[in-house]
């Protein structure tokens, strides 16, 4: 049975603890708000860009890019996008689940993030290439992985390209997939998620002839690219808010389990050192008597 004094070392500890995890709590909420409005932010720009290259290839005939080139596919890669640390509960944990399920003889992995490197070294799989990024995600940093897997594509060493990242729902919910980024094939048109925002309706009732000027390839040839970038900028944009708003979370469950636990070792040390002083008590009555 432990002592009083064995009791008070770890109500101590499990503060000291609960003062660091109420930290970084603090911390992850001051970042989480900004990660949510810069992901919430990039949403209807990606959802237009999707409207006005959906309208334009349908304009523009027979056009073709390598970057749309369909072919059996031999071999893909795969962008995982992880967190660099830890502590947000379960969140990298989902994602490298369902990474897991894919054939690894056949897929060559871009990590985004030191989580998913370490995941790719100790399951022995092929690690193409690994990259960093922020805390606030810089397009640069987008579109230099953007920009490896596009040469990936184009030279045949791969004939399809996914993204596996965790996609921001809310605070409470995050959702991990995997979504194809090459070869673009058709471009389908997605309404943007914003209310009031009628630029895809436009786009939709505007069924008309495209004149490029110049040719329609080097328009198009110019701005598949910059689509893919962005792409990967939103990807992780999504992540880094879906991290923040996952450590949240974990770090005020974990502050209040703490504090659950002070109040029972409290409870605890009270009942003990209210035997304690029964017990003594009681030895001194008993010798008392003893004593005549």
């Amino acid at each position: 049975m432990p002592s009083t004094r064995d009791i008070r070392r770890r109500i101590k500890s499990v503060k000291s603890t609960a003062q660091i995890t109420k930290a970084m709590q603090m911390v992850a909420s001051a970042k989480m708000r900004k990660a949510q409005l810069a992901a919430l932010a990039g949403r209807p720009y990606a959802a237009l860009m999707n409207e006005v290259l959906a309208a334009a290839t349908a304009g523009a005939g027979e056009f073709s890019h390598p970057l749309m080139e369909v072919r059996p596919v031999r071999k893909r890669a795969l962008i995982l996008i992880t967190t660099d640390k830890g502590l947000c509960g379960a969140l990298n944990t989902n994602l490298l689940r369902e990474v897991a399920r894919v054939d690894k003889g056949s897929v060559a992995y871009v990590c985004a993030g030191k989580k998913g490197a370490q995941f790719i070294a100790r399951t022995k799989r092929e690690l193409a290439a690994e990259f960093t990024y922020r805390d606030t995600p810089q397009f640069a940093e987008a579109r230099a992985i953007s920009r490896f897997a596009q040469e990936l594509f184009l030279k045949g060493d791969v004939d399809a390209v996914d993204v596996a990242f965790t996609n921001f729902i809310s605070t409470l919910a995050q959702k991990p997939e995997i979504r194809q980024l090459l070869p673009l094939g058709e471009i389908k048109a997605v309404s943007a998620d914003v209310t009031g925002d009628s630029a895809a309706a436009d786009l939709e009732a505007a069924k008309q002839e495209y004149l490029f000027e110049p040719a329609p390839g080097e328009v198009l040839g110019n701005l598949l690219p910059h689509y893919l970038n962005y792409q990967v900028y939103q990807f992780l944009q999504e992540a880094k808010a879906s991290e923040h708003s996952a450590r949240m979370v974990a770090m005020k469950n974990a502050t209040d389990n703490a504090k659950q636990i002070i109040k029972d070792l409290t409870l605890e040390y009270n009942k003990l050192r209210q035997a304690n002083i029964t017990k003594e008590l009681l030895e001194i009555t008993t010798a008392q008597m003893a004593m005549g």
